[in-house]
């Protein structure tokens, strides 16, 4: 692919030349897509079933979405709602291209992932630069060619190597706009503060250590299923994958016989390395020594980067498996006394991404926005794990240690441009003059009568800095005002 020489996206792939691309892309997947699930297959281990379904059906479901949105959701826009005094002026509002964006993929969806972040970088009218994983460059590259022999116009993309040290080596070159990077939150970091260094924006996709909780009204069957499928998908290597669930004891029972099946039937699979499975293996055989048990009874040992999954029951939450800092096919079950104490424990984590709840009462779930905001995360599923985030009308987005800025939606769509705002004078409009003191006070009135202004009251320093105070940090426990509504 030929080099980049400019920042700046291709003036000539806009309205029908991006659609025919479009078409023609959504087409070349879907007839390449076995082929490409064979790749990963090859290359990470991942069974060919689970990489049709989890990455090439979501990537031609985005594309599709895409073609018959993006140009709806990217036009500009006029604004209404003008105060009185702007009579004569007219404003609209342009998305346009960040520019130059860099993108770091990820190996543990190395399409699913990829393909869409390319696709909304270039559906948005940037220039694309794409540092393949190490782990996964064959299949990511075939991505990319068949992207590429679409019809993209030469310099929309480059693809550098796929070495750790060519993605610290463009990062360290610069000229970039925006750097979306996927991957765990120490390496985050370090991207985060290149980007620091230049200003320059970024989305960060990083680590979960998510949760699922199973109330006394939930379907045990389907709970268990559920979150032992998630729990197992890509060998459990996936960010929004369970690594707890909290059970109310008074279901607890119910829910360890429903599961037990799944733990005695699950058979090894494949992580992407011996040294995942080993940690994986270590940190649940620390907490049966301190007091959990496996499920099926069963520990079998890492061999050669392969693990059978494993459901730790009656995990405490001071071992280290609690805390959800690996990446692989264990679940920490833990049982609680009631919803508020899971959700207590749920918050000592700093890595969350998505949550999962199951109840048979999913209207106070959907209604209450005091317990989103407790969650701390970008989705919850009730009564399902995982699989509603294919969706590609779903934006997601990262909080707190698992990073920041959106992507898939509209919103992830519209993180990769930036807003233009255009006001038009009219020309008969003369120029507006600031107004003397006697217009002023006849303004004040009018602006008084027409909000229907009253005094109000207030104590004297009440909630303000004065002299230098310093504030107390906001407590996380409580949640924001409610917004107002009639």
């Amino acid at each position: 692919m030929s080099t980049l020489q400019s920042r700046h996206p291709s003036a000539t792939f806009l309205g029908n030349a991006r659609q025919s691309w479009l078409r023609k892309f959504e087409s070349a997947v879907a007839f390449h897509a076995m082929e490409i699930a064979q790749q990963i297959s090859d290359e990470i281990g991942k069974p060919i079933e689970e990489a049709y379904v989890s990455e090439l059906l979501p990537v031609i479901a985005a594309i599709r979405w895409h073609r018959k949105r993006a140009c709806a959701i990217l036009k500009t826009r006029r604004m209404g709602g003008k105060p009185w005094w702007m009579m004569g002026r007219s404003l609209r509002v342009s998305r346009v291209p960040l520019g130059r964006v860099l993108i770091i993929a990820t190996w543990n969806y190395p399409v699913g992932l990829l393909g869409i972040q390319l696709l909304q970088a270039i559906v948005a009218g940037n220039t694309v630069v794409v540092k393949p994983s190490e782990r996964s460059p064959r299949s990511q590259a075939l991505l990319l060619d068949i992207a590429q022999a679409c019809g993209l116009p030469d310099g929309v993309l480059q693809v550098i190597g796929s070495s750790p040290q060519a993605g610290r080596d463009a990062l360290e070159a610069g000229g970039f706009d925006h750097v979306i990077f996927t991957g765990g939150t120490s390496t985050g970091r370090a991207v985060a503060a290149h980007c620091a260094e230049t200003l320059t924006s970024s989305t960060l996709e990083l680590s979960g250590q998510d949760s699922a909780f199973v109330l006394a009204d939930a379907n045990m069957n389907k709970a268990a299923k559920s979150i032992w499928m998630a729990c197992t998908m890509n060998a459990g290597q996936t960010c929004m994958a369970p690594r707890r669930v909290f059970v109310l004891r008074s279901c607890y029972r119910k829910f360890l016989e429903a599961l037990a099946p799944h733990a005695a039937g699950a058979r090894p699979v494949q992580l992407i390395d011996h040294t995942a499975a080993v940690r994986c293996e270590e940190l649940a055989r620390q907490a049966v020594a301190n007091g959990a048990r496996s499920l099926s009874g069963v520990m079998d040992g890492a061999r050669a980067g392969w693990l059978r999954p494993l459901a730790i029951v009656d995990c405490p939450a001071h071992a280290s498996l609690f805390e959800g800092n690996y990446f692989g096919p264990v679940l920490a079950v833990v049982p609680v006394d009631h919803f508020e104490q899971a959700l207590e424990l749920h918050g000592q984590g700093a890595h969350n991404l998505a949550a999962s709840i199951f109840t048979s009462d999913t209207r106070r779930i959907v209604n209450d926005d005091e317990l989103k905001f407790r969650l701390g995360v970008s989705v919850i599923t009730l009564n399902d794990c995982v699989l509603p985030t294919g969706h590609p009308a779903l934006a997601i987005s990262g909080f707190g240690q698992s990073g920041w800025g959106a992507s898939r939606g509209v919103e992830g769509l519209t993180h990769l441009t930036r807003a233009v705002a255009t006001t038009t004078t009219a020309r008969w409009l003369p120029v507006a003059d600031m107004p003397s003191a006697d217009v002023l006070r006849g303004l004040c009135k009018a602006i008084k009568w027409i909000s229907g202004a009253k005094p109000v009251a207030w104590k004297k320093n009440s909630g303000v800095l004065i002299n230098q105070q310093v504030l107390k940090p906001h407590d996380k426990s409580a949640p924001p005002t409610k917004a107002y509504s009639k």
